[in-house]
């Protein structure tokens, strides 16, 4: 493998990592919303990740190396009913319903994503050190 690759790996990583944080900010800033229908609730919505190999086969075209985001998935958790009639988004029933979002389940992701962002970065920074490195010892 290539030094090279470091930068691109690392370069997909901090992007799905991006992706997690904007992700994880989403249902944070929803997590108090109210509606009054389940169709209308916000659900907490995580991305899926996986993993880009290269082909190590002769002639086939490379798919890359890194992480690729597949798409962003919705909680199938259940969501939070509470009987307020008295609430102005209550349906005909009095109930209320409030999204499947755990504040501190998030809050967790959220500085979990921060932190494997922040590794991705020491890592570029290192193999571009490395480079520098080599490039010197031909001086």
């Amino acid at each position: 493998m290539s030094l090279f690759n470091v930068f691109t790996i690392s370069g997909t990583g901090m992007s799905a990592q991006s992706v997690r944080l904007n992700t994880t900010a989403s249902n944070i800033a929803n997590a108090d919303s109210v509606s009054s229908s389940v169709d209308q609730t916000y659900r907490a919505r995580h991305p899926v990740f996986a993993a880009q190999m290269q082909k190590a086969a002769a002639g086939q075209n490379s798919t890359g190396v890194g992480v690729q985001v597949l798409g962003i998935v919705e909680s199938n958790k259940p969501l939070t009913v509470e009987h307020a009639p008295e609430h102005p988004m209550a349906d005909k029933d009095g109930y209320i319903y409030k999204p499947n979002v755990n504040v501190i389940e998030e809050m967790t992701n959220m500085i979990s994503a921060s932190r494997s962002y922040q590794t991705n970065v020491q890592l570029a920074e290192s193999a571009k050190n490395m480079l520098n490195k080599t490039l010197q010892l031909g001086k």
